[in-house]
């Protein structure tokens, strides 16, 4: 059976490792899109989710550059989560070393 977009979104999601990132735009790609459609990963894993998917591991999923995605609701859990795994953030909020932990589908 083929598996559509959002199965292959979800699918890359779930096999990034820890201690390794990924951008919205590498599981575009990886699952067969451009660039453009990085947009939708973050709406198809919320959507994901709520079917049950509970454990998308959204901090590994990142901006292109390295950028990390935080609020003052989640900041601080995720950076416990960043330093469990070896991954340094910095204050401006961007992953060091983020070609290093970049992760190569």
């Amino acid at each position: 059976m083929i598996k559509t977009f959002s199965e292959r979104v979800l699918d890359a999601a779930l096999s990034i490792p820890s201690g390794k990132v990924a951008t919205y735009g590498d599981i575009a790609r990886v699952c067969g899109a451009g660039g453009q459609a990085a947009r939708s990963i973050s709406g198809i894993l919320g959507r994901a989710y709520k079917k049950g998917h509970t454990n998308i591991p959204w901090h590994r999923i990142v901006y292109s550059g390295g950028k990390v995605w935080c609020n003052d609701t989640v900041d601080a859990a995720r950076r416990k989560l960043y330093k469990k795994e070896g991954i340094e953030v910095n204050e401006k909020g961007y992953i060091q070393n983020f070609i290093s932990v970049r992760y190569e589908f």
